[in-house]
C-alpha cells in the first residue's frame, strides 16, 4: 500500500521549510503554495506547487528556482520565482494563471 502525505502533513512541512529556505535568501518578499494542496483535492502522486515573490533578480525566470532546496519536502515541488515587478505585471493582467493564483494562493510568508 502507498502511503502519501496529507494536505496538513504537507502544510506543517512546507511551513517548517519556508522558515528555513527564507534565512537563505533575503530577496524572498512573500511565498505561497497553490494548486492541489491549497484546494484540497490533493491525492498519491501529486506534487506541491510553489510560489516565491523576490524583490529582484539577476537570473532568468526558468533558473531562478535552482537556487532553492525542494528535497526537504514530503513530496515533489515545483516552485515558481517571480521578482516583485513581474508579479505585480502578472496579477494586472487578469491572465487565467493570474486569476488562479489569486484564488488559490495559500501565503505562508512573511
Amino acid at each position: 500500500m502507498l502511503k502519501w502525505p496529507d494536505r496538513a502533513q504537507v502544510d506543517r512541512a512546507v511551513r517548517r521549510w519556508i522558515r528555513t529556505e527564507s534565512a537563505r535568501h533575503a530577496e524572498l518578499c512573500r511565498f505561497a503554495y497553490y494548486g492541489s494542496y491549497a484546494r484540497g483535492n490533493w491525492g498519491v502522486g501529486s506534487d506541491l506547487d510553489l510560489l516565491a515573490i523576490v524583490r529582484d533578480s539577476k537570473e532568468p525566470f526558468l533558473r531562478r528556482s535552482l537556487a532553492w532546496d525542494l528535497g526537504g519536502l514530503p513530496v515533489p515541488a515545483e516552485l515558481l520565482v517571480y521578482t516583485a515587478a513581474e508579479w505585480d505585471k502578472l496579477m494586472r493582467s487578469g491572465s487565467r494563471l493570474a486569476r488562479t493564483l489569486a484564488r488559490e494562493a495559500i501565503w505562508i510568508f512573511p
